[in-house]
């Protein structure tokens, strides 16, 4: 996946998916405390492939190529059923 290279001040975008068990939401969270990635946007999509699935959209902020949020995406990505990266991107205010 092409992204711009970090600025400093970015936003990475991922799309992701549990299992359904107990526990499993908060799991996604554990990655990012454990390596200081902050997640700045959380939402939950129904999957349609079936009942009490769901897709997880999240920015977290900061980049790819920063090591720590490698480690937590890397972390994050062991326990997802899905997980794709849609991008990073610089953040603007």
């Amino acid at each position: 996946l092409a992204m711009p290279p970090a600025s400093g001040r970015d936003c990475t975008s991922l799309v992701v998916s549990v299992p359904n068990r107990p526990g499993a939401v908060h799991d996604l969270l554990v990655p990012l405390k454990n390596n200081g990635v902050s997640m700045t946007r959380f939402e939950s999509r129904p999957a349609k492939s079936g009942q009490w699935e769901y897709y997880f959209y999240i920015d977290i902020a900061g980049h790819p190529s920063q090591p720590h949020v490698a480690a937590a995406l890397q972390e994050l990505q062991g326990l997802c059923a899905f997980y794709k990266v849609l991008g990073a991107y610089p953040v603007t205010e």
